[in-house]
């Protein structure tokens, strides 16, 4: 071998080598990286341990005027202590070293936000992670069936298609003006009250020029549009338009300020699925009168009763958000809750392993077993942080395991609520994803 073979030898041995350590630091990092949460909340006042048992370790830090007592303990000892500040501190940084190789304890005495900087091996940058702490909070589980009932800002469109004009040619006076999923709030100026509203508008304006102001991704603009007459003389635009949903669910929990929150997922269109933007909303009593049962495919599904009437209403929706809806219940509904305000467990504290839901698949709130089979402290999806099997024969005999309608129903763990139902898992109807009671609770 010569000297000019010998080196392309030993150049592509080296490159060999640094794309296997590269493709292993790419493996290690894939394999610790969901490990451990952006956001760790922990109670105010309270000791907690994180036991996350990954190799990283960093710094907990906080610039602040005032500087809260932060502890932090491994398994064996306390490591170390901050004082209370006798001056301004606004200029300093206090910090306690982290070990997660081992147990961790850590105790704030005041609500407040902290920083963690990891790193993997006590080298490599792993991640920056807030630190919240927050009041505990008790909730009272619920588990009942609810009517839902919300009205969207003013109107959403849901479809721009053509139509034959008097002379039979195809118009299409929203292409390229509207898009699917645009809100529109307003006709020349004047609020939309509902979808009828709107039509009678578009049909008065007899062809004269329209400001519509719509509602696109979060940003309200005005569009210029002309309505053309269809083959009946009526004045269309050619869209097909939304400003209602109903449903039912279950609530997730009350609490004793007369708050709710329920189905642990917002509303989003059927044909949009995007959120819907909520203008008001009802709950409404509704009794259960026919389950389909679900299969590994085909989704089952609760068919409840609904009387949309005022005698009837237990509550107000005031938000439709990722993480639920949410909203003020009647304060009958609180003082005859069949359950007591229960701790919530942080997402940290959720185990593998044996669990319980609460739904009302015949009639009043049961518990039923699941286990707790996948918890994802970093998942992207804040709907699926959670995923559950049903265990319970009486259930499974019911409804097949998860069903639409159950999603809201709580998730409770060694006497706390862990979370919510939200989906079912279509190829297997005895599994299910929920969300983190405390992604309910930052809604």
């Amino acid at each position: 071998m010569t000297k000019r073979q010998e080196r392309k030898y030993r150049g592509f041995l080296w490159f060999l080598l640094m794309m296997s350590v590269i493709a292993l630091t790419f493996t290690v990092y894939y394999i610790y990286w969901d490990k451990i949460p952006s956001t760790i909340k922990i109670r105010a006042g309270v000791e907690q341990e994180l036991d996350f048992k990954v190799p990283v370790s960093g710094e907990i830090y906080k610039a602040r005027e005032d500087a809260a007592q932060v502890s932090s303990v491994s398994e064996t000892a306390l490591t170390e202590e901050g004082e209370q500040a006798e001056e301004s501190m606004s200029d300093a940084v206090e910090s306690v070293h982290v070990d997660f190789t081992h147990t961790v304890k850590v105790k704030a005495n005041e609500i407040d936000t902290y920083q963690m900087d990891l790193k993997l091996f006590g080298i490599l940058p792993y991640k920056n992670v807030d630190i919240q702490v927050i009041q505990d909070k008790m909730l009272i589980p619920s588990g009942i069936p609810i009517g839902i009932y919300v009205k969207t800002q003013g109107v959403l469109v849901v479809g721009i298609g053509e139509f034959e004009n008097p002379e039979g040619e195809q118009v299409s006076p929203a292409k390229y003006i509207l898009q699917k999923g645009d809100y529109i709030l307003q006709v020349n100026g004047e609020e939309i009250e509902n979808k009828k509203h709107f039509i009678t508008m578009i049909e008065e304006s007899e062809g004269e020029d329209l400001v519509l102001t719509i509602k696109r991704n979060d940003e309200t603009t005005d569009v210029l549009i002309t309505a053309a007459k269809n083959q009946n003389q009526e004045w269309k635009l050619g869209i097909w338009i939304r400003d209602n949903a109903q449903g039912i669910g279950t609530m997730t929990y009350e609490d004793t300020d007369h708050t709710f929150g329920a189905l642990g997922h917002g509303i989003n269109d059927v044909d949009t699925s995007l959120l819907m933007n909520l203008e008001e909303g009802t709950l409404y009593k509704t009794e259960i009168v026919g389950i389909t049962r679900g299969s590994n495919g085909s989704p089952g599904e609760l068919t409840g009763y609904i009387e949309y009437d005022s005698d009837n209403v237990i509550g107000e929706i005031t938000e439709n958000t990722t993480e639920g809806i949410f909203g003020v219940c009647d304060e009958e509904l609180v003082e005859n809750a069949s359950y007591e305000p229960i701790p919530i467990a942080l997402k940290q504290e959720i185990e593998l392993g044996p669990a319980q839901i609460i739904c009302s698949v015949t009639g009043e709130p049961e518990f039923y077993d699941v286990e707790i089979v996948e918890v994802n402290l970093e998942q992207e999806n804040i709907n699926r942080g959670i995923v559950i099997q049903v265990v319970d024969e009486k259930l499974l005999t019911l409804t097949g395991g998860i069903i639409q309608g159950m999603s809201g129903s709580p998730i409770i763990q060694n006497g706390k609520l862990a979370g919510a139902v939200t989906h079912v898992l279509v190829q297997d109807s005895t599994r299910g994803y929920g969300i983190f009671i405390e992604e309910m609770l930052t809604h």
